[in-house]
């Protein structure tokens, strides 16, 4: 999917809605547990109950390691009901990976050509041969980790040099010498605020994975007012906000409640683009 393709579907759908599927087998509801593959029964409900609502989905690949073989068949799945019913949805690996050489080539072969991904998250720290493996499919995007919404973020992120320049400025004006806005997206915390004026000043025109919504406590009104560009430029997402707002039996439909409310508060935003 393209970035004429991703804002087409922003307006159609009035929303840049992300759903992280962060299934932690220990918090779906207890009648799951009777499936034969749960992690996936949970997905595919949640999936089903809200895919008008947003445009992408993120799966965080820890919650799906941490089966092991099970988790990855559940993953594998998940994303292969995503392609084969709602195939305008944008999928977002939340893998974290970077390192250098045949590596870094394995990792992109896995998303990208087994998977058929749209798109994986990298760590940057390692450099640009720690990237450019993920770059090399150019119908694919690299989404960068710039400004986290950790608390930790502040550890390293914002630590400037003898020229004033914070780590999180660097990565921006470093990577784009390796992509445009065609191929990479940057990772920024809802919870940075006002912090999405100084990354609009370096990459005015790259789409911005923001997580933090919701249970991270950042504000979707100050993401749209310091972030948003003429393209939208957001792909907002929210995890346990949407996926654990039931936990009975109708859980899919407490998860749908949720979606809409934060679809109907973005469905203005993108009015006014």
């Amino acid at each position: 999917m393209n970035k004429k393709e991703l804002f087409e579907n922003i307006k159609r759908k009035k929303s840049f809605l992300c759903i992280g599927l962060d299934t932690d087998i220990r918090k779906i509801p207890g009648h799951l547990l009777k499936e034969e593959d749960p992690v996936f029964a949970f997905n595919k409900a949640i999936i089903d109950a809200t895919a008008d609502l947003c445009i992408a989905y993120k799966p965080n690949l820890a919650f799906y390691e941490g089966l092991g073989v099970k988790g990855w068949i559940a993953f594998e799945k998940t994303v292969t009901y995503i392609r084969k019913n709602y195939p305008d949805q944008f999928i977002i690996a939340d893998a974290k990976r970077g390192d250098i050489g045949n590596t870094g080539e394995m990792y992109a072969r896995s998303f990208f050509d087994e998977l058929n991904i749209d798109a994986v998250t990298v760590a940057p720290y390692m450099g640009e041969d720690s990237v450019k493996p993920f770059l090399l499919y150019p119908e694919k995007w690299v989404i960068l980790l710039a400004l986290t919404s950790n608390k930790g973020s502040h550890d390293f992120q914002l630590a400037e040099d003898a020229n004033g320049e914070r780590l999180f400025e660097k990565v921006l004006r470093k990577s784009q010498q390796w992509a445009n806005d065609e191929q990479m997206m940057y990772v920024v915390g809802a919870t940075q605020g006002k912090m999405f004026t100084d990354i609009r000043k370096i990459v005015p025109d790259h789409f911005l994975l923001v997580p933090g919504v919701g249970a991270q406590g950042g504000s979707l009104e100050e993401v749209c007012r310091y972030g948003m560009n003429g393209a939208c430029g957001l792909i907002v997402n929210s995890s346990r906000a949407i996926i654990y707002a039931g936990k009975t039996d109708n859980f899919a439909e407490a998860a749908r409640k949720a979606a809409r409310e934060i679809q109907q508060e973005m469905a203005e935003k993108v009015s006014k683009l």
